[in-house]
């Protein structure tokens, strides 16, 4: 079984077309632009690509296949997904089949972590992930975007064919700690399972790029989801950027180290990287460049850490301090997979959206009412 490296590479910024990068993202990069990413990860050892069949519907795999040829396979761990709101309704073996569309794109035999998108019918699909661990065309299978009730389901479904899962995928950043607060950083720490947090820098919105008079790209997907609250983002960026400013380190670094020092985190995921900065941590030496040509910066966990450590494992607190997070609420919906679109789920997971904001509202109140307490 190939290692896994601490930092995975998204791919869903490199689609185009439906949820894929000039619609989510705003993104156009051209294929010189992607080659010179993907050259220079592959250069750092960062070799855990993800992507998924929807990414910009089949057109993020084709792109990152294009490169991949260009590797030996035994060099390169590729991730992708089946997602259930695409799959071919008439199929007879709908995850199958999705598979190897995705294998052809990709111009391998064989995936080394496939996913569950998100869960649509956790009963329904999971069992299709079995046959394609026994014909091993799938080495790994993983669940992205599932709560706990649905992973601890996928979980015994696999379990009782003799197979069970090895990842979880979620969103997990500063500002989005669902899966710490709701037990499957600790299931998936009980039970062996690798988990994977996406969307560290929030699509961009904690990388230090984007301001009021910054903004994403106009007609985005996370121009929606995080233009009207950047004011309030602002001051959580300018916080970070305080503390990477003695350490020579950017906002994203901070965001990315932040993710990557949580001891419960095995898996860091990176996406839109082009613009961005990668990272590596390889026994105690945390490895934070960038792809654009700046000088590589090589700081010890010691070092760069040490006694201020805390300064970087910013509590909800802290977050709430430097934000309102009433306001923040949009980004806590944005967080909820766009395959849960079903009215009644939608509404309930509005709903606990915003309950959680409201606690942390709640927490920033006392706190500006009672600063000596602080």
């Amino acid at each position: 079984m190939k290692t896994l490296p601490p930092v995975a590479l998204g791919t869903w910024s490199w689609g185009t077309g439906f949820a894929g990068g000039d619609t989510v993202f705003g993104n156009h990069l051209s294929d010189t632009q992607m080659a010179e990413v993907f050259t220079a990860a592959m250069s750092k050892g960062l070799n855990l690509w993800d992507t998924a069949a929807v990414y910009g519907m089949g057109s993020s795999e084709t792109a990152l296949g294009a490169l991949v040829r260009q590797f030996p396979r035994e060099n390169i761990i590729l991730s992708t997904k089946f997602t259930p709101q695409i799959a071919d309704k008439q199929s007879a073996q709908p995850v199958s089949d999705m598979l190897e569309a995705s294998l052809g794109r990709l111009g391998v035999d064989a995936i080394d972590i496939y996913w569950i998108h998100n869960p649509l019918d956790v009963e329904k699909w999971t069992p299709g992930l079995i046959p394609l661990l026994q014909s091993g065309k799938v080495k790994r299978v993983g669940v992205s975007n599932h709560n706990l009730a649905q992973i601890r389901r996928a979980n015994e479904i696999l379990n009782a064919s003799g197979y069970s899962l090895s990842a979880v995928q979620n969103h997990y950043s500063l500002l989005y700690r669902a899966s710490e607060e709701a037990g499957i950083l600790d299931y998936c720490r009980q039970n062996n399972i690798t988990f994977f947090a996406y969307m560290v820098l929030e699509q961009g919105a904690l990388s230090g790029r984007y301001d009021s008079n910054h903004p994403m790209p106009a007609g985005s997907g996370r121009a929606e989801s995080y233009n009207a609250v950047l004011p309030q983002i602002e001051r959580l960026t300018a916080a970070m950027k305080k503390m990477g400013a003695e350490r020579n380190a950017s906002v994203a670094q901070i965001a990315i180290a932040w993710a990557i020092m949580k001891q419960w985190l095995d898996e860091v995921f990176v996406h839109g990287f082009a613009h961005g900065s990668t990272a590596k941590l390889g026994g105690k030496k945390l490895i934070l460049s960038f792809t654009t040509g700046a000088p590589e910066e090589l700081y010890t966990v010691d070092s760069f850490f040490g006694h201020t450590i805390e300064e970087y494992l910013i509590p909800f607190e802290t977050t709430a301090r430097l934000c309102n997070l009433e306001l923040l609420a949009p980004v806590y919906t944005c967080g909820i997979s766009y395959a849960d679109r079903d009215a009644d789920k939608l509404a309930q997971q509005k709903t606990l959206a915003w309950e959680h904001a409201s606690r942390l509202v709640d927490l920033l109140n006392s706190v500006v009412n009672n600063p000596e307490g602080e």
